[in-house]
């Protein structure tokens, strides 16, 4: 391998963003969230991984490409906004502690969840 595939680089950026919100909500929030947000952040992106292929089949949705396509470069420069919009959700317990951060850990996790497909699928792509 001479050359790191954009699309495994975007989806390690988001996993590393992903842990991020996941510390500071723990950090941040209520004592509940130690346990419950590492397994939320599990649970939905795992579940993302698992279903969104068999929701395309049921509801007969066209293939789609991997986030990061060699073909258009510019893909990159759009793609690069989930790692940011996950850090984002990040930095909200940091301003606003104390609340329950359970649906931005929900939401950070399908942003990682759709990054980590597309990583499965240029890994899977034989062009």
């Amino acid at each position: 391998m001479n050359r790191l595939e954009p699309n495994a680089l975007l989806a390690l950026s988001a996993a590393f963003a992903l842990l991020l919100v996941v510390l500071t909500t723990a950090v941040y929030g209520p004592t509940i969230g130690l346990i419950r947000n590492p397994l939320l952040a599990i649970i939905c992106a795992g579940g993302f991984l698992l279903l969104n292929p068999v929701f395309d089949r049921m509801m007969k949705r066209p293939l789609r490409p991997p986030l990061i396509s060699a073909r258009n470069p510019s893909t990159a420069a759009w793609a690069a906004l989930f790692p940011m919009m996950i850090l984002i959700c990040a930095a909200v317990p940091v301003f606003w502690p104390g609340r329950d951060y359970g649906l931005l850990v929900i939401i950070a996790a399908v942003f990682f969840g759709a990054t980590a497909e597309s990583a499965l699928k240029a890994r899977n792509d034989p062009r």
